[in-house]
């Protein structure tokens, strides 16, 4: 059966709404802190392992530019899925859950996620 429907194979072509990208940010900063889990374990068995593995470690984020990229990673995906997360709580709670409600609520997210993004920068670095 042919649809006479017309087909957008051009994803680029795609306006999403705001509340669309935040929503996408969420699971994407949700996997993000799964994956980074794995490093996260490393560092914190070799620091209770014994008085040198913690200075190993804390050396290793004192030096290495790409153990501090991926904690900086690490603290702006917590940052940005614990506020998108509110986000969700409050809209689950029916507040909110409109169109231009939702778009002032994500405009919020993003804001308050670029200032603790910004904090966690400047503490790790």
């Amino acid at each position: 059966m042919k649809s006479n429907r017309p087909v957008n194979l051009d994803l680029s072509t795609i306006k999403l709404p705001l509340s669309a990208l935040a929503s996408i940010t969420h699971r994407a900063s949700g996997v993000i802190l799964f994956v980074g889990l794995i490093f996260m374990f490393w560092a914190f068995d070799v620091s209770l392992s014994s008085p040198e593995g913690f200075e190993s470690v804390k050396l290793t984020l004192q030096q290495n530019f790409l153990a501090k990229f991926v904690l900086w990673g690490m603290l702006s995906a917590l940052a940005y899925h614990c506020l998108a997360g509110v986000k969700h709580l409050i809209m689950d709670m029916d507040i909110g859950v409109n169109l231009e409600n939702g778009h002032t609520m994500s405009q919020i997210v993003f804001a308050l996620a670029a200032v603790f993004i910004v904090l966690a920068g400047v503490w790790v670095w």
